[in-house]
């Protein structure tokens, strides 16, 4: 498993003191408020506060002093210590540790590897098997179960024909 995890992106500068506005790339956005440290480009910064609504949340960062030093971190992705994170539910688990994941039907047809999953409402995941990509959405009945330490996820062969979208990769 990854120690560092994606929680989310740097979307733009929050006023003149350098604060910056992140895109949470996780469930609960108040989560985010227990980090105490982060990781932009490669750098680490201390959180010095952070709050957060609905849609976003707000870091004051050491070093980053002013709009000027913000704008520099816009477009990058903030990451954090998964120790830094509160534990996850039984059920649930970090994309970074689904991606890479085989899927196989309940049967042991393979079916590809999760190479995406693209946050929505219902999570929409990305599987290739060479040149074929395919997308479904995690709707009811459509994983059977998730195995992150064997990396293996097992899904309704038959709610998986009817939900599935496949495409060639261009």
């Amino acid at each position: 498993m990854q120690e560092q995890i994606v929680i989310g992106e740097v979307l733009k500068p929050q006023g003149i003191r350098g604060e910056v506005k992140i895109k949470p790339l996780v469930d609960d956005p108040a989560d985010l408020k227990k980090v105490r440290k982060v990781f932009i480009g490669g750098a680490e910064y201390k959180v010095l506060s952070a709050r957060t609504d609905a849609q976003a949340a707000y870091f004051a960062l050491s070093g980053v002093a002013d709009r000027n030093a913000a704008e520099l971190l816009r477009g990058r992705q903030m990451l954090a210590d998964r120790a830094d994170l509160p534990a996850l539910d039984e059920g649930r688990y970090y994309i970074v540790d689904v991606i890479g994941c085989t899927a196989v039907t309940e049967n042991g047809e393979r079916l590809g590897e999760i190479a995406d999953i693209l946050p929505a409402h219902t999570d929409v995941y990305v599987l290739r098997d060479g040149a074929r990509e395919t997308m479904f959405p995690a709707a009811e009945g459509v994983i059977l179960d998730v195995d992150i330490e064997n990396k293996t996820i097992v899904l309704c062969a038959r709610r998986f024909a009817q939900v599935a979208v496949e495409q060639d990769k261009p």
